[in-house]
């Protein structure tokens, strides 16, 4: 028992130090704000529709109803959506998540009607986060209309994500 507690902390100090790229937090105390946890950027709030090209922020209940149900399909991909789509899986603490955000509220607005951009928070919403067995983030899902999705780890500069939407998106 006291080799697997010593794991675990050796595991938590390992993704927290990975995620956070070497940043020291100054808010270890205190929650960041809503647009500090998502990089300057001002998060739709989950009951309004969002604005034409911004970013929707998914609970469970909303991916199930839009993305997936993996309730009901429990061993085939079943997209449910009419567009293309990206989901940022991030949390609030992550220093490249935090890079990756303004990054997809670009893309959200360039590529509005053509892809639809999700964010879902990790250690809000762990049940999905792990059905994709996310482990390190930020997780990029591209979700084509048709054929599987494809995860994408890590914070890449904007170019790397417009070549992925339009080969893994946007191609015919």
């Amino acid at each position: 028992m006291r080799l697997l507690n010593i794991f675990l902390i050796i595991s938590a100090v390992v993704f927290a130090t990975a995620c956070s790229n070497g940043e020291a937090s100054t808010n270890a105390k205190t929650e960041p704000t809503a647009t500090e946890a998502t990089g300057g950027v001002k998060p739709v709030v989950e009951d309004v529709a969002p604005a034409k090209g911004e970013v929707v922020y998914l609970k469970t209940n909303m991916f199930i109803d839009q993305i997936f149900d993996y309730k009901i399909h429990t061993k085939k991909w079943v997209y449910k959506g009419d567009k293309p789509a990206i989901i940022d899986f991030y949390t609030d603490w992550c220093g490249p998540c935090k890079r990756v955000a303004p990054i997809m509220e670009e893309l959200a607005a360039e590529y509005d009607g053509q892809i639809r951009i999700y964010k879902m928070n990790t250690e809000k919403e762990p049940e999905v986060a792990g059905i994709f067995g996310i482990r390190s983030i930020p997780s990029i899902l591209f979700i084509p209309v048709n054929g599987q999705p494809t995860m994408y780890t890590g914070a890449y500069a904007k170019q790397h994500y417009i070549d992925l939407i339009n080969e893994k998106l946007l191609t015919k």
